[in-house]
């Protein structure tokens, strides 16, 4: 965790220092986003734990003994969080949770758990809170199936089961219940741009891969990069790759100013991502048959890369944020 204060057992560092740990991962293909939700999950601590519950949770997530995990969608819950199901309820000096997640990114392995749930169904947004649990030897905490995924291979992603599980009233994360929606329209434009991260560096990574194998490929007696299709196709890449790395620089200098907004946020999570996704489509095309092939790295950049149009929000959701402030 290099961004969080060396009191809390963190690096000390910036956004801009957890950001070159995203790049470098996505550079090199790691299939997974496990190190991202520990961090989000931490950040949510940093920014709305007591001082008790910092250092509680922060300084063993920074040493890597708790593995850290966002509780927070449900089968019929997903963009919209103000529908969650998972109730809270307040008995004495416990809380009594029951209810399922899905999705849950490190949901088998994690142990501080960040969970989203209602707390008073009436109030809509307004009765949604967030706590932090410890799972180890939480009775009825159960961790269901694995679920199989279609890429991210490097991370587990699960269904959790709460029935009746009770947990001091201190894990609410905040002075009061009801606050949790609020929690978390802060904290996302934080997570797209870390998605937007993965995207900029995983496709900087796939062009050089390309540039490369169309320069040493041959086919009717010269290279495939002599192509003018090859070559077109390869220049578009080029400038829409730069042009998101621009914004990508411009946007988190916005949040180390402390400025980055819901808005602008969505534009680069939605931006980064379609253009992952489709010049990553593009770049497999350009290997033929060999780009379907799981052994070429481009193949696994094509799996990983759909599902970041879908996690942090859909891009259809994105849209929606950006046309709201027109």
């Amino acid at each position: 965790l290099t961004d969080v204060p060396e009191q809390y057992g963190g690096l000390g560092g910036s956004f801009a220092h957890e950001a070159v740990v995203y790049e470098e991962l996505a550079r090199a293909k790691v299939n997974s986003f496990n190190n991202a939700v520990h961090s989000i999950a931490a950040h949510y601590v940093l920014e709305y734990g007591s001082e008790a519950q910092k250092q509680q949770w922060l300084p063993a997530m920074a040493r890597g003994e708790l593995i850290g995990a966002i509780a927070m969608s449900e089968a019929g819950a997903g963009s919209d969080l103000q529908g969650v199901q998972t109730r809270a309820v307040r008995a004495g000096d416990e809380y009594v949770i029951n209810g399922s997640k899905i999705f849950i990114s490190n949901g088998y392995n994690a142990d501080a758990l960040l969970l989203v749930a209602k707390t008073d169904p009436k109030q809509g947004a307004k009765g949604v809170s967030l706590f932090m649990l410890d799972t180890r030897e939480l009775a009825g905490y159960r961790v269901g199936r694995i679920l199989q995924k279609l890429g991210l291979k490097g991370q587990d992603t699960a269904e959790l089961f709460f029935d009746d599980v009770r947990v001091p009233a201190s894990s609410l994360l905040g002075p009061a219940e009801g606050q949790g929606f609020y929690q978390l329209m802060q904290q996302l434009p934080y997570e797209r741009l870390i998605i937007a991260v993965n995207a900029v560096a995983s496709l900087e990574r796939v062009l050089e891969l390309t540039i490369e194998y169309t320069r040493e490929r041959q086919a009717f007696g010269q290279s495939v990069l002599s192509f003018q299709n090859t070559r077109f196709t390869l220049a578009e890449a080029k400038t829409e790759i730069t042009i998101a790395r621009v914004f990508l620089d411009y946007c988190i200098g916005r949040l180390l100013a402390g400025d980055l907004d819901t808005v602008t946020a969505s534009m680069a999570k939605w931006w980064t991502t379609e253009k992952q996704c489709a010049i990553t489509d593009a770049c497999l095309q350009l290997h033929g048959g060999n780009g379907y092939m799981w052994e070429y790295p481009v193949a696994q950049y094509f799996a990983d890369s759909r599902v970041q149009k879908i996690y942090g929000g859909t891009n259809e959701i994105m849209k929606e944020l950006i046309a709201r402030s027109l």
